[in-house]
């Protein structure tokens, strides 16, 4: 039995290390993308370290199709780090000689970083550096953080 759960881990770690490839064939909303892999699998990726507004919220839409700009149709790079309470990866998006999916989204203000989940000291200081330009959401006096208007709204 120990061994089993021994192999079963050392799996586990394997497949999270990994850098995987695949195609973007979907944009859920600006921090989930579908993928699908040469062995036509799918999988949902919700984007490391980010959190961009719902899609009822101010700047859900225009997040959303930021995302769609920058990778839809497009292949990526991914590296699964550990997979939330719906089951979904959770994943670093890299696009375009290595551009981090997150920190564009960031930078150009369609998210907040995930502080609950991120300690990275560039997002926060991209996400500073959009507030301070007023770029995307942050021109919103008071933007919402998307788990505070999920509570608010359910």
């Amino acid at each position: 039995m120990k061994l089993k759960f021994l192999f079963i881990f050392f799996l586990c770690v394997q497949i999270y290390a990994q850098t995987l490839t695949g195609k973007v064939i979907g944009i859920k909303d600006g921090d989930t993308v579908v993928v699908i892999d040469t062995a036509k699998i799918q999988t949902t990726l919700r984007l490391a370290e980010v959190d961009c507004p719902e899609k009822a919220q101010a700047f859900g839409t225009k997040a959303k199709q930021f995302t769609s700009d920058q990778v839809y149709l497009k292949e990526v790079k991914y590296k699964v780090t550990t997979t939330d309470r719906y089951g979904r990866s959770i994943a670093e998006v890299y696009y375009d000689n290595d551009k981090y999916l997150s920190a564009e989204i960031i930078k150009s203000g369609f998210g907040w970083q995930y502080k609950q989940y991120s300690t990275s000291k560039l997002l926060a200081s991209l996400e500073q550096e959009a507030r301070n330009n007023k770029r995307g959401l942050w021109v919103e006096p008071n933007p919402i953080y998307p788990s505070l208007f999920r509570k608010k709204n359910n």
